[in-house]
């Protein structure tokens, strides 16, 4: 994952990887077969890992709007170059080309990330702690929000660092979905 986000997947070779990871390139050709595959098992590799730290967040025993503060910073990278955004960005360059397969594994993801957010949401509508909304459109535009920030945060365009992002994602939900 770092040496992806460090290089970029053109700039990777399986023959440089390989002497970073201590195995010859036509080892990881027998797993990965392409840089492709090795980047989509990377993202779920990843992908695992915070899907566990997400559930746990999640499945605490806090109010809906606190754990939905935690589900965003998650969602939002930590800054420019983010590793896991880097592995994001560089899948969704090369979904054009994909094959199905590849394409419903990259919508399996993105699914768990929308599956909880919809029951986080529709959790805090029914204790009165959000506003009567409509739980999968409004998680739909939400994410749609958090990727559109995430990008420009990954990217490292200027006045949009993660602090800045989470100062409008707080005001959006406190104007759009919060309570009080």
């Amino acid at each position: 994952m770092a040496t992806i986000a460090e290089r970029g997947l053109d700039g990777l070779t399986m023959a440089g990887l390989g002497r970073e990871v201590g195995m010859s390139s036509g080892h990881l050709l027998y797993y990965f077969r392409t840089k492709d595959e090795l980047l989509l098992q990377t993202l779920e590799w990843s992908e695992g890992r915070l899907g566990a730290e997400r559930s746990a967040l999640l499945s605490r025993q806090a109010p809906a709007a606190e754990r939905l503060s935690a589900y965003v910073d998650l969602y939002v990278p930590e800054g420019h170059r983010d590793p896991h955004w880097t592995l994001w960005l560089e899948v969704w360059n090369r979904s054009q080309d994909a094959d199905a397969d590849a394409r419903t594994r990259q919508a399996s993801i993105e699914g768990a990330w929308h599956r909880d957010l919809v029951a986080l949401l529709a959790e805090g509508i029914s204790r009165g702690e959000f506003r009567p909304v409509d739980p999968d459109r409004y998680a739909t535009r939400l994410r749609a929000l958090l990727d559109g920030f995430s990008v420009h945060v990954a990217v490292g365009i200027p006045g949009t660092g993660r602090a800045q992002v989470l100062t409008h994602v707080r005001e959006f939900l406190a104007d759009t979905l919060f309570t009080t």
